[in-house]
């Protein structure tokens, strides 16, 4: 047995604690203390062509690179489109 049943964080493979936050649905791993800013880069998203809204909250471009995830997050992420 593991001893890891149950607990709500883990371990990845750099030792790095991982929280688990929902992203439009799906599981997503992130480090803890990570920032709304680290996810979008990491999902190589430009965070001025997106609108993020975090457990019902819509979060302003500049609030990005302060905004700390939690376990447990619901994150909707809608890419923008221009257009005439």
């Amino acid at each position: 047995m593991s001893g890891r049943r149950g607990r709500p964080r883990f371990e990845n493979r750099k030792n790095v604690k991982a929280v688990i936050v929902r992203v439009n649905g799906a599981q997503t791993e992130v480090a803890d203390g990570s920032t709304l800013a680290q996810l979008l880069d990491r999902l190589r998203l430009n965070a001025n062509h997106v609108a993020v809204e975090v457990n019902l909250e819509l979060i302003p471009r500049e609030r990005h690179l302060q905004f700390c995830l939690s376990a447990g997050d619901q994150l909707e992420i809608v890419t923008l489109v221009g257009g005439g």
